[in-house]
C-alpha cells in the first residue's frame, strides 16, 4: 500500500472527519482490587478522523484501550460498533470485528519471519491448502514498500532493529483493512524519517475512512495530525472536542487538572546556574546526556542542601534522566562530574559507590521484594557494609533496621514482616530506609509519593525537607504539580526528552510551570549532535 503524495497536515484539512461514530463506549467501567481503573467513561470515535486520546500514568488509557480491543471486560457500561452492541471475550473477536491495534511494545513473534508475521492467522493458501509462501512474500514486500522498507520478507523478525519491527507491527494492522487502528505510543521508537512515514499512513488511513485512535504524550505530534481528543484523569472522562479548538496550555491543565484561572503567559526565562553562590560548587553535575530515542542534551547540577525538581509531562524523559545519572540507563553521550570527580562510565554499583541512590518511580516492580521481610528489604543494599569476612552481623542489621524503623516511622507488627503485606506507603519508606542506609550524598527520588495514602504523603514529603536540611542533593521527581512546586528549591522542565526550561527563585509557581509544560518542543537543532547524528 504506497503512502499518500500529500502531506498529513494538508489532507487533515482537506478531509474532515466524518461524523458517524464507528466505535463507542458507553458509561464504561473497570474495577481491580483496591482500584476504579475506568469510572462511568463515555467515548466515541468516529470514521475518518483521528481521534487523540491522553492523560498522565494512571489516567486510564490503557485499560480503556484493552476495553475496547478485548483485552478486557468491561464491569459496567456497553460497547458499540456502527450502533449495534458488541462483546468482546478476547482480541481475536475485536480484531474479526475490524479493531486492530499498534502497541508501544512489539507484540510480533521474534523468530518467525517478516511476511509470517504480517499475516499471522490468514497466511494465503495455494490448492492443497498449503501455506502460498511466494504469494506471501511478495505481498509483505508490497505492504512494507509503501512504508519505505526495504527488508528481505524471509528474514527472522528479531534480526531487524526495533523501528524497523515497529513498521511491521504497523504494516500488519493496517493490512487488516480495519475499520479502526489503534496506535498507542507508536512513534516511541522510530526515526524522524519513520515518523513521517507514519503520518502519511495515518493520512491515508483517514483518507479511506479508517479510524485512528493515537495514543502519545507527544503534544506536538497530537496537534499536527489530531481532529479531536479525549482527557482521561484518574480513571474519569474529563474532555472530548476539537483539538484545534482548546490551545496546549488549557489541554495541559486539563490532564494534571490545574486551573487555569490564574495562569498567566508571563515571560519564563531560566537559567541553570542563577540564584546560586557561584563559589558553591555541585555536589553532581551532568552535561549533555543523550540516549537514543530519550534523551537529547539534558544538563544539570544539585547542590548540597537543595531539592531540584524535575518536571514535565508523561514520556518527557524525567525517569530516564534519574536512571541515567544513577547508572541505570545507557547513554550515547554525556559527562557526569560527581564530588569533583569525572565518571567516565557509569554502572549501577559505580553510582552507589560515588554516593548516589535512587528510589524508583515503580517500587512494586524495581524496589522492593514482596516476599522478604521488612529488615531483609531495608538492609539489601547494605549487606556488603555489614559483614565482615564474608559473614553477615545479624546484631549490625538490627542496629540499622532499629534507626531506620524509627526514624521514618515504619508501621509494620515486626521487622520480620513481609513487606508485601504493608500499605504502600510503609513499603515506599522501606525502600527509602533502604537507601539511606548507604549514606548518599545524592538522592533521587522518582514519583516517591505515588500510590500512597495521604498522611503517608505527608510523612514522605517532610523526609525530603529533612534530609534536605542535612544536606543532601535531592532530586524530586513528580507529576503532582502542587507537590513539585511545593518542594523543590529549583524546577528543571524536560519535554521530549529535551531541557525546555528551568524555574528559580520566583518563577517556581504552579502558573509558570504550565506555562512551561504547555509551550512547543525545542527546535531540533538545539538537541544535541551525539543524539541526533547516531548512525544506529
Amino acid at each position: 500500500m504506497a503512502p499518500p503524495e500529500s502531506h498529513p497536515q494538508e489532507r487533515r484539512q482537506d478531509a474532515p472527519a466524518g461524523t458517524g461514530a464507528v466505535l463507542e463506549a458507553r458509561s464504561i467501567s473497570k474495577r481491580f482490587p483496591g482500584v476504579r481503573a475506568l469510572d462511568n467513561v463515555s467515548f466515541s470515535l468516529r470514521a475518518g478522523e483521528t481521534h487523540a486520546l491522553v492523560g498522565e500514568n494512571g489516567a486510564g488509557k490503557s485499560t480503556l484501550i484493552k476495553v475496547l480491543t478485548g483485552v478486557y471486560r468491561p464491569d459496567g457500561g456497553e460497547l458499540r460498533m456502527a450502533g449495534e452492541p458488541v462483546r468482546f471475550a478476547r482480541p481475536s473477536e475485536a480484531q474479526r470485528a475490524g479493531i486492530s491495534t499498534v502497541y508501544q511494545e512489539v507484540n510480533l513473534v521474534p523468530l518467525m519471519s517478516v511476511a509470517r508475521n504480517i499475516f499471522l492467522g490468514r497466511e494465503p493458501r495455494n490448492r492443497l491448502g498449503l501455506i502460498d509462501f511466494a504469494r506471501m512474500n511478495r505481498e509483505a514486500v508490497g505492504l512494507l514498500d509503501g512504508f519505505g522498507i526495504r527488508v528481505d520478507p524471509r528474514s527472522p523478525l528479531r534480526r531487524l532493529g526495533l523501528g524497523t519491527q515497529q513498521m511491521v507491527a504497523l504494516a500488519r494492522a493496517v493490512s487488516l483493512d480495519a475499520r479502526v487502528v489503534v496506535m498507542d505510543e507508536p512513534t516511541s521508537s522510530l526515526e524522524p524519517r519513520e515518523v513521517e512515514t507514519l503520518f502519511r499512513v495515518i493520512a491515508q488511513l483517514r483518507a479511506r475512512g479508517t479510524a485512528v485512535l493515537y495514543v502519545s504524550h507527544r503534544l506536538d505530534e497530537l496537534y499536527r495530525i489530531c481532529d479531536r481528543v479525549t482527557v482521561l484523569r484518574d480513571g474519569r472522562h474529563i474532555h472530548t472536542g476539537d483539538l484545534a479548538g482548546i490551545n496546549r496550555m488549557r489541554l495541559v491543565s486539563m490532564m494534571l487538572g490545574r486551573d487555569l484561572s490564574e495562569v498567566r503567559r508571563t515571560g519564563v526565562t531560566s537559567f541553570a546556574a542563577e540564584g546560586h553562590d557561584a563559589a558553591r560548587a555541585p555536589v553532581l553535575t551532568a552535561t549533555g546526556l543523550a540516549a537514543r530515542h530519550r534523551l537529547h542534551g539534558v544538563s544539570l547540577s544539585m547542590y548540597a542542601g537543595e531539592v531540584l525538581g524535575l518536571g514535565g509531562l508523561l514520556g518527557s524523559g524525567r525517569s530516564e534522566t534519574a536512571k541515567a545519572l544513577a547508572g541505570a540507563l545507557d547513554l550515547d553521550a554525556g559527562e557526569l562530574t560527581v564530588g569533583g570527580r569525572r565518571l567516565r562510565r557509569l554502572t549501577s554499583a559505580g553510582a552507589v559507590r560515588a554516593g548516589i541512590s535512587l528510589l524508583p518511580e515503580d517500587r512494586k516492580a524495581e524496589g522492593i521484594v514482596p516476599g522478604l521481610s521488612v529488615r531483609e528489604n531495608i538492609v539489601l543494599a547494605a549487606l556488603p557494609r555489614l559483614s565482615r569476612a564474608g559473614i553477615v552481623s545479624r546484631s549490625r542489621q538490627d542496629r540499622v533496621v532499629d534507626i531506620f524503623v524509627k526514624r521514618l516511622r515504619i508501621k509494620a507488627s515486626s521487622p520480620e514482616q513481609k513487606v508485601g503485606e504493608l500499605s504502600g506507603g510503609n513499603q515506599q519508606k522501606v525502600l527509602l530506609a533502604r537507601w539511606l542506609c548507604l549514606e548518599p550524598t545524592v538522592l533521587l527520588l522518582d514519583e516517591p509519593t505515588r500510590g500512597i495514602d495521604v498522611g503517608a504523603k505527608a510523612e514522605v514529603q517532610r523526609l525530603i525537607d529533612e534530609l534536605a536540611r542535612e544536606g543532601l542533593a535531592v532530586l524530586l521527581i513528580s507529576s503532582d504539580i502542587e507537590e513539585l512546586v511545593e518542594g523543590a528549591d529549583r524546577i528543571l522542565v524536560l519535554r521530549g526528552g529535551a531541557p525546555a526550561g528551568e524555574l528559580v527563585g520566583d518563577e517556581v509557581s504552579e502558573s509558570r510551570l504550565l506555562a512551561v509544560l504547555a509551550d512547543r518542543p525545542p527546535a531540533p537543532e538545539q538537541r544535541t549532535p551525539a543524539a541526533e547524528e547516531d548512525p544506529r
